[in-house]
């Protein structure tokens, strides 16, 4: 059997082998299609799903966002940026990105589209930053440039940086959310050894930040007048948030956070409040240790679920399309060590999940990042140093 990181990931004799692979890709230009690749078909509760490779050879996506005309955007974690065309061709590197930490969970993560994109051509991009011997999580934003059939970044300018640096390759967190108000929430990991730093006000360690898009505070973030704490903070006490979306019919955020040995956990973090992390969990470190005080105290809050044993969730979108309809309103998230989609449903209240359902595990594909295309189905990015893919789901016919 192969051992597993923290994180789910394979162990280091298959690391090795995804190094070779990786490093035959590092130079590649234009990666490929999906060439002559069959859709696979798999069941649901709302009927056969036909599972299409749209592009593959991708290293190690993170991020997918739609541009609209329907072209992608991908992050690849090693530091590169690819444009996938519909039909799933995909670009050279796009130039002009900053560098990266690409090392253990580090490297270029997130990527989402200014709300004005269309107009202003911006866009906002997350990345572990290399600082003087340690790394940290920044967001920047630039523009996207396209002429003469080729592409290019511009105007880079970071507008926030996870102080403090710290060493070590986990922990980055890092998706990017706007607010139906403009704000940008960003999640930011406890950087794994510096868990305890997840409580301190001080630092943005383990904690969940909200900033304007030029990286200033917004007026009524609710640490803004708390002596001594850091102004960006809007939620604390956070482990790993690998998965964030805004629930369209509330415009409440909603986080998949990793746990350790179990305890992952669905959040919808208010302002202010603290979340726990290290003191409760429902989670064991690795060495089977209980991790601090049990799993509630007073002044924490409890998820709004949490699972036992672990399934690594990365990636969170809500559907509200019409292609498969059944699923409307519901959210969906990836599986990394757990190699699976994952569908919840929750109350009319929308404020704790009524159902689960556990889909395309046939794939055994680690599921990074999960979006609603503008087409209504679902598009996957499957985690992978030199053959991730860009998968799309829909019902079959």
């Amino acid at each position: 059997m192969i051992a597993l990181s923290h994180d789910g990931r394979p162990g280091p004799l298959r690391r090795l082998f995804a190094i070779a692979a990786l490093a035959a890709l590092c130079f590649a230009g234009d990666v490929g299609r999906a060439g002559a690749q069959e859709p696979v078909t798999l069941p649901s509760s709302a009927g056969p799903l036909s599972v299409e490779t749209v592009a593959t050879g991708l290293a190690s996506p993170w991020s997918l966002a739609f541009l609209p005309d329907g072209r992608m955007l991908v992050t690849e974690r090693p530091g590169r940026l690819r444009i996938v065309s519909r039909s799933g061709t995909v670009s050279a590197p796009v130039p002009g990105l900053p560098a990266v930490y690409a090392r253990g969970q580090g490297g270029l993560l997130d990527i989402a589209l200014a709300p004005d994109f269309t107009s202003s051509r911006v866009l906002y991009f997350s990345y572990a930053e290399p600082r003087e011997g340690a790394s940290g999580t920044s967001v920047a934003r630039a523009r996207l440039v396209e002429s003469g059939g080729s592409a290019r970044i511009e105007n880079v300018e970071v507008i926030f940086r996870q102080s403090p640096a710290a060493t070590g390759s986990n922990h980055y967190g890092s998706r990017l959310v706007f607010a139906r108000d403009g704000s940008l929430f960003v999640t930011l990991g406890d950087r794994f050894s510096y868990r305890d730093q997840a409580q301190n006000l001080g630092n943005h360690l383990g904690k969940l930040v909200r900033i304007l898009p030029d990286g200033s505070v917004p007026a009524d973030n609710p640490l803004r007048e708390r002596q001594g704490a850091r102004p960006e903070i809007w939620s604390y006490g956070h482990r790993n948030v690998q998965g964030a979306a805004l629930d369209p019919a509330t415009g409440r955020l909603w986080t998949m956070e990793h746990g350790a040995r179990g305890g992952d956990e669905l959040n919808h973090p208010e302002a202010g409040k603290n979340y726990g992390w290290p003191v409760i969990t429902y989670g064991r470190d690795y060495s089977m240790l209980p991790i601090g005080e049990g799993t509630h105290k007073d002044g924490m809050e409890q998820p709004v679920r949490y699972w036992d044993p672990s399934f690594a969730p990365s990636g969170l979108a809500f559907y509200t399309g019409n292609l498969l309809g059944q699923w409307k309103g519901d959210l969906f998230t990836g599986g990394l060590s757990g190699m699976r989609l994952l569908r919840l449903r929750l109350d009319p209240a929308r404020e704790k999940v009524v159902d689960e359902e556990v889909l395309l595990t046939d794939l055994q594909a680690r599921i990074r990042d999960v979006r609603q295309g503008p087409d209504g189905a679902l598009w996957l990015l499957t985690d992978d140093p030199g053959a991730g893919r860009l998968l799309r789901v829909s019902p079959a016919e």
